[in-house]
């Protein structure tokens, strides 16, 4: 499962990655081969998707009646908005493209929890926002939301993003209003909170060491208790009913406060720190989804009596992982040792993943003709689209850190525990370069997607 030298991904590897994506989210492949041998009318129904090892080329797909890959890879349109909407989306225009390029609709289920969602709730915050700066009020009623919502939705499809966002990110309308947090009024938030510790602590974030020192995230935690407090007497309530319900106001007041911050800073500045924000809480979880480990656990228990039986199960496991979606290398990490301790807790102490030569980066999206797991930084990034080099990312091709077996059968408490894993935050090449420059590429590249990309749109 090792991976291969760093390099950068030829326009064919590109496009095969691309046919693969359209394999794998729509169903309507045929294999480049007119042998009848080469399809079974009796196969299962994932046959489209080609097996995915860690060690073998795909098979080549082509995608039938496809636009022709010259066909311009967004194409605006004026969207129809209800009149009824609040928001001045005109003042983030950038933003808004910018978000509508990181969830275009090839990539958004794919990109879903690192880039696109958090992009997009970041994008929302920021609009509401700056709104109250003339409104008086950090959130919207109810059929505003619902107004706002959808025009914000219509935007971001008419140029070029994914048409099933709310269902991807799972945004619904209430997500604008207060909730149930008792403070909306600017005023009101103002008077309630301490605002000058608030934003003192949050208006330039460390985004590296936030996660761990939670300078900002204790200054919004604080505030949102103060403001939830207001509600309610506590001491009224039954302690069962009164836990319950105040922790559901301070997640409510959480949102009332972030668009505080985003009211007094720049966009861009706001964005920053929400994206970072929304970092801590994405590196902390694994998103793939386990399926069953019962042949795994046949094939690798007993001590690993049959290397080759265990480690064969092992990659088809993984395979499937690597079909979910791109993670970063700190959500890689979780997932190792996430699949670590349910193989440990099926009595497989043995570390199968030396045995296997398992990877952080099988736990990835696999991209390239060699199949090299993509690691996403886990520091904020967005995806850039140029119409001339086409839509890049910043991917790591060539780290090949090795996935840590678990000491014990339960999962390590924090991130901020994992110092034996040394794993970059940000790659150097992302710092400024815009193009690609082979001398100076160790381990990050940017993947970048040719006119190819527009095959799926």
């Amino acid at each position: 499962m090792a991976g291969g030298p760093a390099r950068i991904l030829n326009l064919f590897a590109l496009i095969e990655l691309m046919l693969l994506l359209l394999c794998t989210h729509k169903s309507f492949c045929v294999s480049t081969t007119n042998s009848k041998s080469s399809i079974q009318a009796d196969k299962k129904a994932d046959v489209l998707l080609p097996y995915t090892s860690p060690t073998a080329s795909p098979q080549p797909f082509l995608p039938l009646l496809a636009p022709s890959p010259l066909t311009p890879f967004t194409n605006s349109t004026i969207p129809q908005l209800s009149g009824l909407c609040v928001l001045n989306f005109t003042s983030l225009t950038n933003m808004l493209t910018v978000t509508s390029t990181d969830c275009m609709a090839a990539f958004a289920p794919l990109l879903a929890n690192v880039v696109c969602c958090p992009q997009v709730e970041a994008t929302l915050v920021i609009l509401i926002g700056q709104s109250s700066k003339y409104t008086n009020t950090l959130s919207l009623n109810g059929t505003t939301a619902t107004h706002c919502l959808s025009d914000f939705e219509q935007i971001l499809v008419g140029q070029g993003a994914n048409d099933s966002l709310s269902k991807i990110c799972s945004v619904h309308s209430s997500n604008l209003t207060e909730g149930s947090c008792p403070v909306s009024d600017v005023s009101e938030f103002e008077s309630t909170v301490d605002s000058s510790n608030l934003l003192a602590a949050c208006e330039k974030i460390d985004i590296v060491n936030e996660c761990c020192q939670q300078i900002c995230q204790n200054a919004i935690l604080e505030a949102s208790r103060k403001l939830a407090q207001k509600a309610y007497n506590l001491l009224t309530l039954g302690e069962t009913h009164a836990l319950s319900d105040h922790s559901s106001r301070i997640n409510d007041c959480k949102s009332v406060v972030l668009r505080w911050l985003a009211s007094k800073l720049e966009p861009s500045r706001a964005k920053e720190v929400l994206r970072g924000l929304s970092n801590c809480g994405i590196n902390k979880v694994c998103p793939l989804k386990f399926p069953n480990l019962d042949r795994v656990i046949k094939g690798c228990g007993g001590g690993i009596s049959n290397r080759t039986e265990c480690c064969g199960s092992l990659e088809s496991y993984v395979s499937h992982l690597q079909r979910q979606s791109f993670v970063t290398n700190l959500q890689a990490l979780n997932c190792a040792a996430l699949l670590g301790v349910k193989l440990r807790r099926a009595n497989i102490t043995e570390n199968v993943y030396s045995q296997c030569r398992v990877s952080l980066k099988d736990f990835s999206l696999q991209v390239g003709a060699q199949e090299s797991g993509c690691l996403l930084p886990s520091l904020p990034s967005d995806v850039v689209f140029d119409r001339t080099t086409g839509v890049s990312f910043v991917c790591d091709l060539n780290d090949n850190i090795p996935a840590p077996w678990p000491a014990s059968s339960q999962l390590p408490p924090s991130s901020c525990n994992k110092t034996a894993v040394k794993i970059p935050a940000l790659p150097a090449v992302a710092s400024g370069q815009t193009s690609f420059d082979s001398s100076g590429m160790n381990s990050f590249l940017y993947l970048t997607v040719l006119a190819a990309l527009s095959i799926l749109i």
